[in-house]
């Protein structure tokens, strides 16, 4: 066959078995793999930079392109001590589940154009209430990430609160400044939210911490009625439920009866630390979650799906379709009803969308709610461990207590009397270039950090003494 575009069965097989001989090399030997190689962007241009390519190649070429260039050069997030950032390492079941994604191809917009990729993702949403404890009744949708549940959330949020019809008549018509507040730990996305929905981020105000690094509630009782006597118009508390920099997890009861008394929004960002409700030992910090108007998750974080799949519930329904309820004449659902007629595109920001569902259905089918529960109380083990290790150091102490899996420390040598920060910078640098640890970085309080998150199951309490010990080779060529 000529067609490159069409695959008899027999090559098929061929070259998607050789694809999975590669993954199941690559997971066998994936510990002694360096975290990441290091290189340069002119170094990966150089060996992959050809014109357009008028005639196609074979499999076996493209695979060893993949092979030499595009995983021997990759940051390997499924490293056992890749602590960087907060990412997943995916699982092998859901590189599977991305296949026969693919391949089905749906486009889950609505019932209509996706009656099984509908109903899937339906399906997994209750359960994802479920390992909340989110009220039954609530909705929610599959995201592509954070970011885009919060914005969705928020555009909620300014719709339910603001005194017009702002979807329509603009946010000038509100007639006032409609604030937001945040800890100074929150993510960045939403500020960046509040920009793009015109809120405006000056709008956006950033409450002092506690000791813990924990919204403060005297402070956000405090901001929100100076905005009121300002003739401003509050409208909603965003809560953390784990900070990207250092996992802290805001008062979620306390912050309720701040937004309750007030009349705001209650959204918490549990983009991080949602599935931290999964593990016995944290369970506590979830008991007043079911009085958020709306939560963020990330399953492509502490569930371990592949990077594409977030999440945003919404208590009310209907605040959410008030936000983006629309449609057109080629998009009118003719001749169905009920859940049939049920569009996705009523609930957020997107039209086409892939169909993400089928990864988090097939995990969670597969593993067992158990099995992943396990998995995320061990992950808060190694960090609670990590901590203990580096307290009982003479050369390291933490810079803030370890917030569910994440971990901010730093190099202090005894008897140094030169920048910590400068010297931590350069052994976070050396560090991720040794290739056996790989760690970003944070500021706490003011202090530059090495920071580490531990979200991989394969992670055991040797890789957290071996991070001391790659640290310290690191230090030894910096000083």
């Amino acid at each position: 066959m000529t067609d490159k575009l069409a695959i008899p069965a027999d090559e098929f097989r061929r070259i998607a078995g050789q694809a999975v001989d590669f993954l199941a090399a690559y997971y066998e030997t994936l510990e002694e793999r360096a975290v990441l190689v290091p290189t340069t962007s002119q170094e990966i241009r150089r060996k992959i930079d050809e014109r357009l390519p008028p005639q196609g190649a074979d499999f076996d070429e493209l695979l060893r392109t993949f092979r030499d260039v595009i995983c021997e050069y990759a940051r390997h997030n499924a490293h056992p001590r890749f602590f960087g950032y907060v990412s997943s390492p995916g699982t092998a079941i859901t590189a599977i589940g991305s296949m026969l994604a693919a391949a089905l191809n749906i486009n889950a917009t609505c019932w209509r154009s996706a009656p099984t990729g509908t109903d899937v993702e339906h399906l997994t949403i209750d359960w994802l209430k479920q390992m909340l404890g989110y009220p039954a009744e609530a909705a929610g949708l599959l995201t592509s990430g954070g970011s885009m549940a919060n914005f969705a959330a928020l555009a909620a949020a300014r719709s339910r609160k603001a005194p017009v019809n702002v979807v329509r008549e603009g946010m000038a018509a509100a007639g006032r400044r409609m604030c937001l507040y945040v800890s100074e730990e929150g993510h960045f996305s939403i500020a960046k939210a509040a920009g793009m929905l015109g809120i405006g981020e000056a709008n956006v105000r950033f409450v002092k911490t506690d000791d813990q690094l924990r919204m403060d509630a005297d402070d956000l009782s405090r901001l929100i009625e100076a905005d009121l006597a300002a003739g401003h118009l509050p409208f909603c508390v965003v809560a953390s439920a784990g900070t990207t920099a250092t996992g802290a997890f805001d008062p979620l009861g306390a912050l309720a009866d701040v937004a309750r008394r007030h009349d705001l929004w209650l959204h918490v960002d549990a983009a991080y630390g949602g599935f931290a409700a999964l593990a016995p030992s944290a369970w506590h910090l979830f008991e007043r979650i079911a009085e958020a108007d709306s939560v963020t998750l990330d399953p492509h974080k502490w569930l371990y799906l592949p990077v594409g799949c977030g999440c945003v519930l919404y208590k009310d329904p209907a605040a959410a379709r008030a936000a983006f309820l629309h449609g057109a004449e080629y998009a009118r659902v003719i001749g169905l009803e009920r859940d049939e007629a049920f569009a996705f595109w009523d609930y957020g920001p997107e039209l086409t969308r892939p169909f993400r569902a089928l990864d988090l259905w097939l995990l969670i089918k597969y593993a067992g709610v158990e099995r992943l529960s396990r998995a995320i109380e061990e992950n808060i083990a190694c960090a609670e461990y990590f901590q203990g290790l580096v307290n009982v150091s003479d050369d390291f102490e933490m810079l803030a207590p370890v917030g569910l899996s994440v971990f901010c420390f730093r190099y202090k040598p005894e008897n140094f009397t030169g920048d910590l920060d400068l010297l931590n910078e350069r052994v976070l640098v050396e560090v991720q270039h040794a290739g056996s640890t790989y760690l970003s970085n944070a500021k706490v309080r003011g202090r530059f950090a090495l920071r580490g998150c531990v979200l991989n199951y394969r992670t055991t309490k040797s890789d957290m003494e071996r991070v001391l010990e790659d640290v310290r080779k690191a230090a030894a060529v910096c000083i």
